[in-house]
C-alpha cells in the first residue's frame, strides 16, 4: 500500500487523494469531518496541503504534524508561484 501511495503521489495530489478515497472513503470521510465544502475546496485549491493533512490526521495535529502541514502548504505556493515563473517568457516580462 505504501508503494501504491507513493506512485499516486508522483501523479500528482489531487488524483492521490481520490484514490485514496475510493480505497477507504471511511478514512478520508472522518478526516474531512464531514465538511465536503471545505473538502472540495482543500482537493481543488490546496491539494497538497489537504493531502499531508489526510496523512497526519489518526493521531490529531500535535507536535511536528505542524511541520508537514506547513510543508504541504509551501509545496502549493511553490506549484501556483512556479507556473507563473515558468510562463514570465511567453508574456515578454
Amino acid at each position: 500500500m505504501c508503494c501504491f501511495f507513493t506512485a499516486l503521489v508522483f501523479f500528482g495530489p489531487r488524483l492521490a487523494i481520490l484514490i485514496w478515497w475510493l480505497i477507504r472513503p471511511v478514512y478520508v470521510n472522518t478526516g474531512v469531518g464531514g465538511n465536503w465544502i471545505l473538502a472540495i475546496l482543500g482537493w481543488i485549491f490546496l491539494p497538497w496541503t489537504a493531502l499531508m493533512f489526510l496523512i497526519v490526521y489518526p493521531g490529531g495535529l500535535v507536535g511536528f504534524d505542524w511541520v508537514w502541514l506547513g510543508l504541504g502548504l509551501l509545496f502549493d505556493i511553490l506549484s501556483y508561484g512556479g507556473g507563473a515563473y515558468g510562463n514570465k517568457d511567453r508574456l515578454g516580462y
